[in-house]
């Protein structure tokens, strides 16, 4: 009787284990990013709509020291998609604009424009959606921003969940 209980206890345990991984597969597919704010075009977008832009990666030491390759679209393609002032129209009033970045445990970084545009930097910044050629893990995406320049990895904000453009004033 004991090895029936074990039995009926492993089944239990093991479907539970299955429902909780499906689940965070579902949630991980079903997440949307928004872009609002000063933007001519507000975005919801799904993890299968970045698959229409151009994929980058970036091989960087996360915060466990160890080198990983990072991959997904540069935030700046996003946000011109969204129609945020970048180029040569970044300029003036335009530079007190930043981004709010917030992440789904309620997480959040700022960035201003000019740290992303390429007309001010050499730096790419990347809406990562894998890692080490693996769908980002439950906890850190299904987006995630990789800032390879930083020297310390607070702003690499897992969990994105919006971006909001925002001016200063």
């Amino acid at each position: 009787m004991s090895k029936i209980k074990l039995s009926k206890q492993s089944i239990t345990l093991s479907l539970l284990l299955f429902f909780c991984v499906a689940f965070s597969s579902v949630a991980q597919n079903t997440a949307t990013l928004s872009i609002t704010g000063e933007v001519t075009t507000p975005l919801e977008l799904k993890l299968a709509d970045l698959a229409s832009f151009k994929q980058v990666s970036h091989k960087v030491k996360d915060r466990d020291g160890k080198e990983h390759e990072f991959s997904g679209v540069a935030l700046i393609e996003i946000l011109e998609k969204a129609g945020v002032t970048t180029g040569a129209k970044l300029r003036g009033e335009n530079l007190a604009k930043y981004l709010l970045i917030s992440a789904a445990d309620g997480y959040e970084v700022l960035y201003s424009l000019a740290e992303i545009d390429p007309d001010f930097t050499d730096q790419v910044i990347l809406l990562a959606t894998s890692k080490d050629g693996q769908p980002l893990e439950n906890g850190e995406g299904p987006f995630r921003i990789i800032t390879p320049n930083d020297k310390k990895p607070a702003r690499w904000i897992r969990e994105v969940r919006s971006i909001k453009v925002v001016f200063a004033k």
